[in-house]
């Protein structure tokens, strides 16, 4: 019998081909500019299902983008596995950090991927990892060893927070009713340290906008005279954190969880090297909240995070003006037990709060979501383990991740199924970023992997 492996190095050149492919279309779910294109990956992702084996495929419209989904079912008493990626991406700019076009895929090979990386827009997120399950379905069906029922829905708003899956779940409850959700859309530690995400920080992020004069003005004639929108708002981001890195809002932290001293000394036992993260990052500190390692800060503890800010002139050469307005985009990436929905209004409230006289201030939600911690002790973690442990030959470590799925948690609330974490990129992949890039290995290794998943789970379960 052909195993994964073998049948990934038979085939690599045409999985790599057909993920470079995906990958040139700029399926940029937040510019309404690139509509048609984000409407064209959803028919290329229903194609590529289609021709990996799935007996039923469709795609179903909301409001907004639609979700691609796809089914086959060789026997309703077997176990069901729900497959759950995304066809969007983040927008590319800056474009000027970039070293290759965005959606121009290139293959290099760099120190940390020695056999090869792809650098593209959603080479990693998530593209290249949601397409791991689909050659991985392939695999599986062309060489009879699919052990259990699959479905996939692959949605095409994740990067804009996933606004209209909420209805799409509650609405297909029965034909999304499986075992077990298996999502790539992660990360792992390294090639020699596999790792599963077994948390999830939740999401609140919002706009806000603070107004002064009703005009742009004169800097000479009124500076000094009249509140510039630009300083206010400087001050009052800078307000929101004191000299211990810890967040100002009032209840901001009353439903964070502290973690016991041994599961913190169980995080510790995860490689970790500061002067190479240091250097990865071109920086000469860390920095954040005191108390904390680098590796707690950004995983099991709540953030606030300016991610964009704006106003006033910014062409070239001068102009003295005092803006009218100035605005900024603000992320607050939020531990389990902290309602994402609760955490905006305490913002708001206090942002408002805050503004002196002179300016008026909006805060504008724009999306959030839960955060989620998966047990480790259940039949399809065990199974995801024993699957990397296969392919690996390491045990691998159940790890929090600092990320946001916000619809992991509306999965187990709605389908009341848990979700495994199978991710394959690593922290260095520039998600979000420019040189966004995916290690070939770690693509074709998780191709080898996946259905191991589906081997193990099935066996477990079925007794």
């Amino acid at each position: 019998m052909q195993t994964s492996s073998d049948y990934v190095a038979q085939h690599k050149d045409r999985f790599l081909s057909e993920l470079i492919e995906l990958l040139k279309i700029p399926s940029i779910s937040a510019d309404s500019a690139f509509s048609q294109d984000v409407i064209n990956t959803a028919e290329m992702v229903e194609k590529a299902l289609k021709e990996a084996g799935c007996d039923s495929v469709e795609i179903c419209e909301t409001e907004g983008y639609p979700i691609v989904y796809g089914e086959k079912i060789i026997n309703p008493d077997l176990p069901t596995v729900l497959v759950y990626g995304h066809y969007d991406v983040q927008p590319p700019d800056p474009l000027e950090l970039w070293d290759s076009p965005p959606f121009e895929p290139i293959i290099k090979e760099t120190e940390e991927h020695p056999e090869g990386a792809i650098f593209a827009r959603g080479a990693s997120d998530d593209k290249g990892q949601m397409y791991m399950h689909v050659k991985a379905l392939e695999f599986m069906v062309n060489t009879d060893q699919l052990p259990c029922n699959v479905k996939f829905m692959i949605e095409g708003e994740e990067e804009v927070g996933s606004v209209n899956i909420a209805t799409f779940v509650a609405n297909n409850k029965e034909k999304l009713k499986n075992d077990v959700i298996l999502i790539s859309d992660t990360g792992m530690i390294s090639k020699d340290y596999p790792s599963i995400t077994t948390g999830l920080r939740g999401l609140s992020y919002v706009e806000v906008e603070v107004t002064g004069p009703n005009r742009d003005l004169h800097s000479g004639l009124y500076g000094g005279a009249v509140a510039n929108p630009i300083n206010i708002l400087s001050k009052m981001i800078a307000s929101l954190h004191d000299e211990n890195n810890h967040i100002t809002i009032p209840g901001f932290y009353d439903k964070v969880a502290e973690l016991t001293p041994n599961e913190r000394a169980e995080m510790a036992k995860a490689p970790f090297n500061l002067e190479a993260y240091q250097n990865a990052l071109k920086i000469e500190s860390v920095y954040g909240e005191k108390g904390y390692t680098t590796n707690e800060r950004n995983s099991i503890r709540p953030t606030l995070d300016v991610n964009g800010i704006w106003g006033g002139y910014t062409g070239e050469g001068a102009k003295t003006v005092i803006p009218s307005k100035a605005y900024a985009k603000i992320s607050m990436r939020l531990v389990p037990h902290q309602d994402w929905k609760e955490i905006t209004e305490l913002f708001t409230s206090h942002f408002e709060n805050i503004a002196p006289k002179g300016v008026k201030v909006k805060v504008t939600p724009h999306h959030g979501g839960q955060g989620y911690v998966t047990p480790i002790d259940t039949i399809a973690y065990k199974a995801a383990a024993k699957a990397y442990e296969t392919t690996f030959g390491k045990t691998p470590i159940p790890q929090r991740s600092g990320g946001s799925i916000p619809i992991v948690s509306l999965f187990e609330k709605e389908l009341g199924s848990k979700t495994i974490l199978m991710g394959f990129g690593l922290d260095s992949n520039a998600i979000h970023s420019p040189n966004e890039h995916f290690g070939l290995w770690f693509y074709y290794k998780g191709i080898e992997t996946i259905p191991y998943f589906y081997k193990y789970f099935t066996e477990m379960s079925v007794k």
